[in-house]
């Protein structure tokens, strides 16, 4: 039969057996853990990146820089747009309009919208210089309708 002191002894060293058996548990599950997040964030940061390429090249997504000069392309087209039809009436109220025509059709096709500037076509009321974006699609139109 076992003494008091001998059971005290084996129910301390079952004791220090089983917090020796959790701690190793809880460190292996901490093992285990840190595992799992170090996999869950590399998943992430993958998965950004991925995100991003698939946006970026087919999903039509633009940075601030690319909208804005987009932005500004769009409206230099659309006054552009807006105020050729100016140009191309100006010239057509020109009454030497169809000598002025002659001779813009024997000038080189890459000088005639210096041509239509300097005949003040491309200056829009009020503004002092032509408009050398207006000047390039009144060419254009005054050669189509002039055909």
């Amino acid at each position: 039969m076992k003494t008091d002191a001998e059971r005290k002894k084996e129910v301390e060293r079952k004791d220090a057996e089983r917090k020796e058996v959790l701690r190793k548990e809880d460190a292996t599950r901490k093992e285990i853990n840190k595992a799992r997040v170090t996999f869950g964030v590399w998943g992430l940061i993958i998965g950004a990146i991925i995100a991003m390429i698939i946006g970026f090249k087919w999903g039509g997504w633009v940075t601030g820089g690319t909208a804005q000069e987009m932005g500004e392309e769009m409206s230099e087209v659309a006054v552009v747009d807006r105020l050729t039809p100016i140009c191309v009436e100006q010239f057509k109220q020109d009454p030497e309009k169809d000598k002025k025509f002659k001779e813009m059709k024997g000038t080189d096709s890459w000088t005639r919208d210096d041509y239509v500037k300097k005949q003040g076509w491309a200056t829009m009321p009020y503004e002092k210089k032509p408009d050398s974006g207006v000047a390039e699609k009144c060419t254009e139109q005054i050669m189509q309708i002039s055909k």
